[in-house]
């Protein structure tokens, strides 16, 4: 299974070899510490972990000293890179001065806010985004149409893992909260028979679990895929939710302690320079072997880190190159300097910058139980115009585009499936109206901006609705006046015939395709084609109308997101709630727009350079 048994050993990165209790606190599994200064500087002590975004560290760094001719060396920086998959360990170690360094997800470093946060000195200064996750997903049985079916279910996942976050995300998303579900936790996150995969495979009780590729792949043979109950995989499981649409998500990042930054912000900021021009030239290499399109020179240089990485994990860990060493690259998207500018300096109005995932990482560690008391971390406010970043610059700093219309393209030949929709909701209005406010509508735009900003590859389809009653009407009149429509009351109950043959308006499928064949055109004062055309146009009218509030409330509040993932689009009649209301209020249900983020085609693996 490609690069399997590397992630199966790398991926116990965030709780610690040892594991820990599910939401207990995080002092108290690290243990008692004592607060001492940095005293090494050369070499520096920086930790990493077993994660593609830390290949570009061995890239910059030449191995695990620097060597001599390398970014970081060039830069004047002396480092000696050490394993932090033990992330309990790593906070010791910063705590008592062996790193000033902590490396890990954004929300993991949240749960360690109240220890780390404790002393002055150490408080965390987030100076670096290397990546987001392209890499985990939430598997769930035949059940779990959607995010919103979760309500009521049990759900598996690795105790202070990587996936907590994103499964609060998916629950906010979808409506939820945690007191909606059943959470299990499990020790391991791969590879045992106490992790998530193992825990869904063996246990049909438990309807959803949170795995990393390999095991993703091995529970429904992958992400477009079914699981068959064949070699392994399990009948029915399907991926619900994954970071190739969550993509903001999961943020990988590198802190540093306010002491040693106050003091060494030079040398920071080397390290976070040489960090960005690495990450650069291995999206070149990885992308264009993916491509297959590297020249010789390339290919070589690009062979060369993937060994060097191979005999920094070891071979047991990362057995082939083309595949697991790759494979690992392939899942993570490296933001580069213009989302390091993005992230830190577009302030309140990026939804996925650092003041969001800092509300959100240590709002999660107090309400969870990882922290006692809210202790933010800190924003380094890197120079990023120095002349330590003038090749990146190159790059230029991120203009934020508003984007095109969505069309058909952008979802495949077949256009949006709706079927394979991540979230679904729904607003209601009155009849006729084409108008939605923000003071009425405003939390169901707050929720699409959040969301189309944390799903980069996926989009919303606006979708109006019309209620049928005026076109069933029209139908009706239509056909008595043109003689082909009976209508017989027994019982209290109507019953139509159609030339005879019983029919039932009911099935509005058989209703819009007796309408279209044209049977009931004539009738100059109820023609209920023309007045299923007008509905359609309504609908179409109401989503776009929606579209068009969304954009103006995201603009009023300085709220940044792409205005192409939203696509308008008019259903009409075609899918009422009540095919035939008997008064007002049941007709009022049929009157709506609903959102459903549906995935998009994005080449996540071989896509833009980076994510911004």
């Amino acid at each position: 299974m490609r690069y399997a048994k590397l992630l199966a050993v790398a991926l116990v990165i965030l709780i610690g070899v040892g594991g820990a209790a599910a939401e207990e606190l995080f002092s108290k599994s690290v243990g008692p510490v004592q607060v001492r200064p940095v005293t090494a500087v050369s070499p520096l002590r920086v930790p990493f972990i077993i994660w593609g975004g830390d290949m570009a560290t061995f890239y910059a760094n030449g191995g695990l000293l620097t060597k001599q001719g390398t970014i970081f060396q060039k830069l004047g920086l002396n480092l000696q890179l050490e394993p932090g998959d033990d992330f309990h360990q790593q906070v010791r170690d910063y705590m008592e001065g062996k790193s000033p360094f902590l490396r890990g997800t954004y929300r993991m470093i949240g749960m360690a806010s109240d220890v780390i946060g404790s002393d002055p000195r150490t408080r965390g200064v987030v100076f670096l985004q290397m990546t987001w996750s392209a890499g985990d997903h939430m598997v769930g049985r035949q059940t779990i149409k959607d995010a919103a079916d979760l309500r009521g279910k049990t759900v598996v996942l690795q105790s202070g893992g990587p996936h907590v976050g994103m499964f609060d995300d998916i629950l906010k998303d979808a409506g939820l909260n945690w007191d909606d579900v059943k959470v299990i936790w499990a020790k391991d996150l791969t590879a045992t028979p106490d992790s998530p995969a193992e825990m869904f495979r063996k246990n049909p009780g438990i309807d959803a679990c949170f795995v990393i590729t390999p095991d993703m792949i091995g529970l429904c043979g992958g992400l477009d895929h079914v699981g068959t109950g064949a070699e392994g995989t399990v009948e029915k499981a399907r991926v619900v939710v994954s970071t190739t649409q969550l993509s903001r998500s999961i943020a990988d990042v590198y802190v540093c302690r306010k002491d040693f930054f106050d003091a060494n912000k030079d040398l920071v900021a080397k390290f976070a320079a040489g960090y960005l021009q690495a990450c650069e030239r291995v999206t070149e290499l990885r992308n264009d072997f993916e491509a297959k399109k590297s020249s010789a020179g390339d290919k070589a240089e690009y062979m060369r880190l993937l060994k060097l990485s191979q005999d920094i994990y070891t071979a047991d860990v990362m057995p082939t190159l083309d595949e697991d060493a790759h494979g690992l690259l392939l899942d993570c998207s490296f933001v580069g300097y213009p989302g390091n500018w993005k992230f830190f300096r577009w302030g309140e109005g990026n939804v996925v910058g650092f003041e969001a995932f800092n509300k959100k990482a240590i709002e999660l560690a107090v309400t969870r139980g990882y922290a006692r008391v809210r202790r933010d971390l800190l924003c380094s406010e890197l120079d990023y115009d120095s002349t330590l970043f003038d090749g990146l610059k190159e790059r230029g700093k991120p203009t934020f585009s508003e984007g095109g219309e969505v069309t058909k393209d952008i979802f495949g030949e077949a256009g949006p499936q709706i079927g394979s929709a991540i979230v679904t909701f729904t607003i209601q209005f009155l009849p006729n109206q084409t108008d939605f406010s923000a003071r009425q509508y405003g939390a169901d735009f707050e929720r699409v901006v959040q969301m189309a900003s944390k799903y980069g590859n996926a989009a919303f389809v606006i979708r109006g609705h019309s209620d049928p009653t005026l076109t069933l009407k029209n139908l009706v009149d239509a056909g008595i006046k043109k003689d082909i429509l009976k209508v017989s009351v027994s019982g209290g109950e109507r019953k139509y015939y159609l030339n005879g043959r019983p029919i039932n308006l009911d099935s509005i499928e058989t209703v819009v395709k007796l309408i279209e064949t044209g049977a009931f055109d004539g009738v100059v004062e109820a023609d209920p084609k023309k007045t299923m055309q007008a509905a359609k146009n309504l609908s179409l009218r109401r989503a776009e109308n929606v579209r068009d509030s969304i954009i103006k409330y995201a603009q009023d509040r300085g709220l940044l997101f792409d205005r192409s993932q939203l696509a308008p689009q008019g259903v009409g009649v075609a899918e009422p709630l009540i095919p035939k209301p008997r008064n007002m209020a049941e007709a009022k249900d049929n009157m709506r727009v609903e959102f459903s983020l549906v995935p998009v085609q994005a080449e996540v693996k071989s896509a833009s350079m980076f994510d911004f």
